[in-house]
């Protein structure tokens, strides 16, 4: 397996969270007009329920990311550190923006 250079993988990163949020929300909303439930609500419902599985999705798991700071913190490396808390950032960033987006589809909670 070939390794991707960092910045395709930071926008893999934030793309792969806000993918993981908008698909996962207008699929269950979808399953949520089929059994007579309201769909928007419940895509706000489940965008936001399912926030950090699109983040955890989206950093590919927690044991490559544990791993890359044990080897940060125990072998010195703080360059793969760095790496990592940019890679959670750029899917914190996607998820953010898949529930903003969710949000300004379905009118919810404004104020």
């Amino acid at each position: 397996m070939k390794i991707q250079p960092f910045f395709a993988t930071l926008f893999d990163s934030y793309f792969i969270a806000l993918g993981v949020l908008i698909g996962g929300s207008i699929i269950g909303s979808l399953s949520a007009f089929l059994t007579g439930k309201p769909p928007l609500t419940e895509a706000y419902r489940i965008s936001n329920i399912i926030r950090i599985w699109a983040i955890i999705a989206a950093i590919g798991g927690t044991f490559d990311t544990l791993y890359s700071f044990e080897k940060g913190v125990l072998q010195g490396e703080t360059k793969d550190i760095f790496k990592q808390f940019l890679l959670i950032l750029s899917a914190f960033g996607g998820a953010q923006t898949g529930a903003m987006l969710i949000n300004w589809l379905t009118q919810e909670h404004i104020s």
